[in-house]
């Protein structure tokens, strides 16, 4: 199987989106502000967001953004689950819906940047005019269900003492990454306020959105201040949080995507992901997981730290031999895994002793598709004398790992832990623990337009 970059992540040039948010529903973390009296009938509210968990996630639905005056008063925008798996859907509800639109497609790319909009003008003479919801540029008109608020309805978002909430509705997480996020008090605003379709590809792309008016309760959250992700860049009130920290701010972006682990083309339900889809959680069963993005060609880098657990392995694996039954990696034809023991083992065959692992270790693989090779570190420290391995008998490859029983935390260049020195590629990319090989570069859609 071959991997696709996602066609909205890969435009280069333009405006640049530095960070983005990192949301763990398993860790209920979500921003609040309150609001105080803003206009309940008109409003926007735009973000990017990157999804991690499919079906809900573990708390039932993937809950982005909400208000809430009291448990039977509330505006949600989530990804739904139940019999409406992976749908978009925004409604309001006060006892029963008094709007709700569930689209008819689903979103279940992990890999790839969505650009979502809600716009909210109750005041129009014509239904369908009083909520719009768009995705990439596009409004979206094929609906499932679809419910149009009544003429004049004020709504729960901008009322005084509600709760505006980024990342969470009560206790609906949301499980995945979010940048760029809006919120616009008093204006029904159109898609091309915060993005613009390039001249180039024609892909739906993020613009500088500093220059909106933003109303009483308005907000634009860029997530560049680690020490206060709830920071208002325009200015306004901090967002309160809620179990976040700095390791949550990210560089995995909707102008620069970074790989992280996928379960796609693996449906074992002994494996959980989670932060990001950077963490692998897997029991006793032999499966393996990989990357979200195969590549041919250029030189790759990524680190992987055994986080907890007695077996580890990492590395590479070619991506034409990957299926949902996959054995453990070692024994794997197209595999190069460095195990726990110390051995470097492919297609059941151990191909060179190393130094042995143990937990808190942290293992480099270093990809290189120009010359059919790759090296493994340990620790900062290169294996097997520094040769590497020929990796020639397939022509693209991905990185994966197999810790079965066993927590690894995968570092491709936005890390879901802390790091204590700080180690950018060449192209200035990534945040790596120990130095990056000289001429590799961390696997994101900006290195990929250039080097792959």
């Amino acid at each position: 199987m071959s991997i696709i970059i996602p066609a909205n992540s890969a435009v280069g040039g333009g405006f640049e989106v530095a960070n983005s948010i990192r949301f763990n529903d398993g860790s209920s973390s979500y921003l609040q502000k309150s609001a105080s009296g803003g206009n309940r009938r008109t409003f926007t509210f735009s973000t990017w967001v990157k999804r991690s968990a499919l079906g809900g996630g573990s708390s039932g639905y993937n809950t982005f953004f909400s208000s809430d005056e009291q448990a039977t008063n509330s505006f949600r925008l989530t990804f739904s689950s139940d019999s409406s798996d992976d749908k978009l859907m925004t409604y309001f509800y006060t006892g029963s819906q008094q709007m709700q639109l569930i689209t008819n497609r689903v979103f279940r790319d992990t890999s790839a940047w969505y650009h979502i909009v809600v716009a909210v003008d109750t005041t129009q003479g014509t239904s369908s005019n009083r909520t719009k919801l768009y995705v990439n540029g596009v409004q979206e008109t094929s609906f499932s269900t679809e419910t149009y608020p009544s003429q004049n309805l004020d709504m729960s978002v901008n009322q005084s003492g509600a709760p505006n909430r980024v990342g969470a509705g009560t206790s609906l997480y949301f499980d995945g990454y979010m940048s760029e996020t809006v919120l616009i008090d008093g204006q029904q605003l159109a898609p091309t306020s915060f993005g613009e379709f390039d001249e180039d590809s024609g892909v739906w792309k993020a613009i500088d959105v500093s220059g909106l008016t933003f109303g009483t309760n308005g907000f634009y959250l860029n997530y560049e201040n680690s020490s206060e992700l709830g920071t208002d860049a325009n200015g306004g009130t901090t967002l309160s949080e809620t179990n976040l920290t700095a390791v949550d701010q990210s560089t995995d972006t909707c102008t620069n995507n970074f790989i992280t682990w996928s379960k796609a083309g693996n449906n074992s339900s002994d494996i959980t992901l989670t932060e990001g889809n950077l963490n692998v959680v897997m029991g006793g069963t032999s499966r393996g997981i990989f990357a979200t993005i195969g590549v041919s060609s250029g030189k790759w880098y990524y680190e992987a730290k055994w986080v907890s657990g007695s077996y580890f392995q990492t590395g590479v694996v070619a991506t034409d031999t990957m299926n949902d039954n996959d054995d453990v990696y070692g024994g794997k034809t197209g595999a190069f895994m460095y195990k726990q023991d110390g051995n470097i083992r492919s297609g059941g065959s151990t191909l060179a002793s190393v130094s042995s692992l143990s937990t808190g270790d942290i293992v480099g693989v270093a990809l290189d598709m120009d010359n059919d090779r790759v090296y493994f570190y340990k620790n900062g420290a290169i294996q097997n004398s520094g040769t590497g391995f020929d990796i020639s008998a397939y022509s693209e490859y991905t990185f994966g790992c197999a810790p079965t029983s066993t927590t690894l935390s995968g570092n491709f260049g936005s890390p879901s832990f802390a790091i204590s020195s700080g180690n950018a590629d060449g192209n200035g990319y990534g945040n790596f623990e120990y130095a990056v090989p000289s001429n590799y570069f961390s696997l994101n859609t900006k290195n990929l337009s250039e080097f792959g």
